[in-house]
């Protein structure tokens, strides 16, 4: 016997269906462009894990979200319905993406402080000079003038000592940077009104749903386009681009047989795709049941993968121009973390004609970028807990009130990020909490609950009931076989390549600060076998009894009707409906 419940909330009908579609969200929590949102400088060797972990991971996994979603009519929560014993997915997904959507926006609060003080005629991290600039600051940048008389008989020795005004205006002006962790010092009022003005904007777009936010990013998907168009226009004509798309496109094959660089491809892709955050089930239950969600996750992931690849020209060439003049290798100055948005790029636009217009370009477009982003990562957080609400205890405005409690409780542990030691306290969530290691371990048990519990022929017969074919066979093979060794795989190779956390490879932190870190971790890894062992001890009979009746699909009402009509499909046999105040239909089913 399989039960049918209605969703929870009270959405106008019944699980969801006739939402709206929900394509430019899915794109924009792909993380267009990762490389300068994750400040991950994706050079050369790293092209080619990236595009394997790709098609045996991130595709496979992406599609598998965005269908699972739409076949279910649910959040990141009840969408597990389709196997009850392993719902603890839901819950570590919903517990990863509360997490990042707690750190993630303090990219943005730092990018929008930056594209404030981007309105002067002199850029602020241009000069020293500043009240907050030490005494060995110095505005010099290549290094055969390192002797000069000019530069008052400095030595290339004494030079390595001083520090540039673009460092100063970041660590001693933006993040007002402490001793350590243990040191969280004062609030910086400036960057906590940054904050809460992104937040206020995050939470006037989410708190209608995805009919309001799908408007949104109409423009705040495509017009980073424009900007990166126009970045890159301008960046290959500065002298030194071609060096540095040459340094992006040529690889180092020795490097392949690093396993780090197989670990941040496979974290890149993860975290890019925005998998084993529970948005993209979330936003595939708006679309319609016999949406083509298989043409769309490809497209989607395509665009995706383009998107970083042409906006890794951007960044090389402007890279390339960095260590032209500066007179270094361009490795010197590929920096990685949040160094790339606000560090590299900021002195790169110093040494541009019209600094302030491209440095407010830029901040701009990261700006949009994040946005997007945060919108799906709140949004998918609040349909999984809505869902969670039975109909019976839906009330006005629930949506907005429960959206503006999620903001505002993020907004106050954010005040730990806006501290005189909130680097500190961000790179530990960072690190940890949304990690590679949390999201592979994620993706490996999505792919083995669909395959190998639920069944993966099974499930590719739900998506052809939907899209009205079969998908092609890699898709099963990935879920089946190739996905979770990969998964595991790397998974494995970063836990025993395991480094502790240090900041700016200088602070080294606590041991109480690595605990709290594994805490995050955990928090969210642990969901899946308590959960799975709460289910099997409460439960009633002879262990495969238990495993067979928490395995069995709970089905929702628009299964009713949409395999009603499907005479292909095997199934619902008979219909016996209950008391009205139940709420409850019970099916007999072959499945």
């Amino acid at each position: 016997m399989a039960w049918v419940e209605p969703g929870g909330g009270a959405p106008p009908t019944p699980q969801g269906l006739g939402r709206p579609r929900a394509v430019f969200p899915c794109l924009c929590s792909s993380g267009q462009v990762p490389c300068l949102a994750k400040g991950q400088p994706c050079a050369s060797v790293f092209l080619i894990p990236y595009v394997l972990i790709a098609l045996i991971g991130g595709i496979p996994i992406f599609f598998l979200e965005i269908s699972l979603g739409q076949f279910m009519k649910a959040g990141s929560i009840n969408v597990w319905n389709i196997c009850p014993l392993f719902k603890g997915l839901g819950y570590a997904s919903m517990v990863i993406v509360f997490y990042c959507n707690t750190y993630y926006i303090m990219v943005l609060a730092w990018g929008f402080y930056y594209l404030v003080k981007s309105f002067t005629t002199t850029l602020p991290w241009a000069t020293c000079g500043h009240t907050w600039n030490t005494p060995d600051c110095v505005e010099i940048f290549r290094h055969e003038d390192c002797a000069n008389a000019t530069m008052a008989n400095l030595t290339c020795d004494q030079l390595a000592d001083r520090r540039s005004p673009v460092i100063e205006f970041w660590e001693n002006k933006v993040l007002r940077l402490s001793g350590g962790l243990e040191v969280p010092g004062a609030l910086n009022w400036e960057v906590t009104l940054c904050l809460l003005t992104c937040w206020v904007l995050v939470y006037f777009c989410v708190w209608k749903g995805v009919k309001s936010t799908g408007k949104i990013v109409y423009f705040t998907a495509t017009f980073p386009y424009v900007v990166l168009v126009v970045l890159l226009v301008r960046g290959v004509l500065l002298p030194g681009a071609l060096d540095g798309i040459i340094y992006y496109l040529k690889p180092d094959w020795s490097k392949l047989a690093s396993p780090q660089v197989w670990i941040d491809a496979g974290t890149q892709i993860f975290f890019s795709y925005a998998i084993g955050l529970g948005a993209l089930t979330a936003l595939g239950s708006y679309n319609r049941f016999n949406n083509n969600c298989y043409k769309d996750a490809i497209i989607l992931a395509l665009i995706n993968s383009g998107t970083s690849f042409f906006a890794g020209f951007v960044v090389f060439s402007i890279l390339g121009f960095m260590a032209t003049e500066q007179g270094v290798h361009i490795s010197k100055v590929a920096e990685s973390g949040p160094g790339l948005a606000f560090i590299a790029y900021p002195r790169a636009v110093t040494l541009m004609p019209v600094a302030p217009l491209w440095a407010a370009l830029f901040f701009f477009m990261l700006l949009l970028l994040g946005l997007d982003s945060q919108f799906v990562g709140v949004e998918g957080f609040i349909t999984g807990l809505l869902d969670l609400l039975p109909a019976s205890y839906y009330f006005r405005f629930q949506r907005e009130i429960s959206v503006a409690l999620c903001c505002t409780l993020c907004f106050v542990i954010d005040l730990s990020m806006v501290t005189d030691g909130g680097m500190y306290v961000f790179q530990l969530f960072d690190y940890y909490s949304a990690s590679g290691t949390t999201l592979l371990w994620q993706a490996f048990w999505e792919c083995v609950v669909v395959a190998w519990v639920y069944g993966a022929d099974r499930f590719m017969d739900d998506v052809a009931c939907m899209i009205g074919y079969r998908p092609c066979p890699w898709m099963k093979w990935c879920w089946s076989f190739f996905t979770p060794l990969v998964c595991m795989g790397i998974f494995i190779f970063n836990m025993v390549y395991h480094e502790p956390l240090v900041y700016n490879n200088t602070y080294v932190y606590p041991w109480w600060g690595e605990a709290v870190g594994w805490a995050f971790a955990l928090s969210s890894m642990l969901c899946v076998p308590l959960h799975l062992l709460g289910c099997l001890l409460r439960a009633k009979g002879t262990v495969a009894e238990r495993w067979q009746h928490l395995t069995q699909p709970i089905w929702g009402l628009h299964h009713l009707e949409y395999r009603a009509q499907d005479s292909d499909v095997r199934g619902l046999t008979t219909l016996t409906p209950v008391s009205e105040s139940s709420k409850v239909v019970v099916v007999e089913s072959v499945m």
